[in-house]
């Protein structure tokens, strides 16, 4: 097995709540641009920099290219935890607005109570 397939299948994972297979791909994304992002980075600054020659800048767009699609960031989508759906997730709680207004009504979020006033 290379190393490139191994980044993709990994076998233990850090999930927690709901688990499908969007869920463990995302995760799988968001492991691989944690990983990729130095070596991203570099590429990107490398092709910006005009004191480098036009042969070097090249290869480095290429490599950036040729890169896997799931080390980009933009791959990466907020789910939520205990659902897995996309749609209306509150960053601070990675829950989404239903899963929040249950769990707050229920006492599981902390520091999290029914406005009153």
């Amino acid at each position: 097995m290379s190393k490139a397939a191994s980044l993709f299948h990994p076998k233990r994972l850090n999930l927690s709540g709901f688990v499908n297979t969007r869920v463990i791909r995302d995760n799988n994304k968001r492991m691989a641009v944690e990983q990729h992002e130095p070596e991203r980075q570099a590429l990107r600054y490398m092709i910006r920099n005009t004191s480098l020659p036009g042969r070097v800048r090249a290869q480095a767009q290429l490599q950036l290219s040729q890169m896997h699609s799931y080390t980009r960031p933009t791959q990466v989508k907020n789910r939520c935890v205990a659902s897995g759906h996309v749609r209306s997730v509150f960053r601070d709680f990675r829950i989404n607005r239903f899963q929040f207004r249950m769990q707050a009504l229920s006492g599981h979020l902390p520091g999290v109570k029914k406005a009153s006033w």
